[in-house]
């Protein structure tokens, strides 16, 4: 038996992920919400289907799956195994009532608890990998501070010039900031491209993120010409802070090519590929703390940066379905398809540089770990 389940989450004030789990209706234990395939509804659709008539919960599925988890289901007939393809849902609200709510409870947990709480190996496995939190400093980088005391003290001169010079600046604070730039732009434009809200209200809020995304970039190009010790090479630096801003450039076009054109619906492959972003967003405001430990984090980086990539090639072929399409749907009207097909292209774009931010990561990691 093939089934497909729904993983929601939401980001707490404090950076941290938490999920929603629900109790099944016969053992009372702690599941994901899961169901059939639904004729006529993509698998991820269908996903978030299921997540509202079990939990209540509104939000934006990733085409892209985290995986699958296997677990035995009683039927009267006897048991029989089913394999869930589990797709990440973003959470937006949970309504106030539901199909199923009389019949199952909700609740929302830590991921180390959500992986505690659920009976099946790889679910918790699917769980506890969704983010992990970034690796304490080592021994070595917690005695660096000594190291250059010890230096200084050898060498008045150079701990002197040492002293007149910027240090090692903020630029880990300055490529997070950048990050939930990223996340909060992302959810904006799934809300505009899902029907949540004013679309003006949407377009503004793009707009905003992007500027603050500007001031950051600005502040890191800033101090990669004035600091004396960098974590990285400064070019890496640069070209990592510049593709993070080309994805809330490429989400800010995007919503102007919305406005000028006076888009107001929004095809489902669209709203497919703003769950694609939304991932890819996640997926960085992930792994840029790990950065602050290269060594400690390169497995995990690696395996994110893998998903990023992954993620981006199936964005590739909900673009290339939904422009064949938009073009069958409106060979009488070209101007509708080129307006459709400008939308496309720029929700291309954006998965694209969220792919380059994924290269540049792993090119850290390379020189690095």
């Amino acid at each position: 038996m093939h089934q497909i389940g729904a993983l929601p989450y939401r980001m707490t004030a404090d950076g941290a992920i938490e999920v929603m789990l629900i109790t099944s209706r016969d053992t009372g234990r702690w599941v994901v919400p899961k169901g059939h395939p639904i004729v006529g509804l993509a698998p991820h659709d269908a996903a978030a289907q299921e997540a509202w008539e079990e939990a209540g919960v509104r939000g934006y599925p990733c085409a892209a799956t985290l995986g699958n988890f296997r677990y035995i289901k009683r039927r009267r007939r006897g048991a029989i195994e089913a394999t869930v393809a589990v797709y990440p849902l973003a959470a937006v609200r949970q309504d106030a009532d539901w199909p199923e709510r009389g019949q199952r409870r909700t609740r929302w947990f830590t991921l180390s608890d959500a992986a505690a709480a659920v009976d099946e190996p790889e679910l918790q496995a699917l769980i506890a990998g969704f983010r992990t939190p970034p690796a304490p400093s080592t021994l070595a980088e917690r005695m660096l501070p000594v190291i250059r005391t010890g230096i200084r003290r050898r060498f008045p001169m150079l701990g002197w010039f040492q002293s007149l010079m910027p240090k090692q600046g903020r630029f880990f604070e300055q490529f997070e900031a950048h990050a939930a730039t990223l996340v909060a732009g992302a959810d904006a434009l799934a809300k505009l491209l899902h029907g949540e809200g004013a679309i003006a209200e949407q377009v503004a809020a793009i707009v905003a993120h992007e500027h603050e995304a500007d001031d950051i970039t600005r502040d890191v190009l800033q101090d990669v010409r004035r600091v004396f010790v960098t974590p990285f090479d400064r070019s890496a630096i640069i070209e990592l802070i510049g593709v993070m801003d080309d994805a809330i450039d490429q989400m800010n076009q995007t919503a102007n090519s919305i406005t000028l054109y006076g888009v107001t619906d929004f095809y489902p492959a669209m709203r497919d590929m703003a769950g694609i972003i939304v991932e890819a967003a996640r997926i960085t405001a992930e792994a840029i703390p790990l950065l602050r430990s290269v060594n400690r984090n390169g497995d995990r980086l690696n395996e994110l940066t893998a998903r990023m990539i992954r993620i981006e090639g199936q964005a590739d072929d909900i673009h290339d379905q939904g422009i064949r399409s938009l073009f069958l749907a409106h060979q009488d009207n070209p101007m509708q398809f080129v307006v459709g097909r400008e939308i496309y292209s720029h929700l291309e774009r954006i998965v694209d540089r969220f792919e380059d931010v994924a290269n540049e990561i792993q090119g850290l990691v390379i020189d690095h770990a």
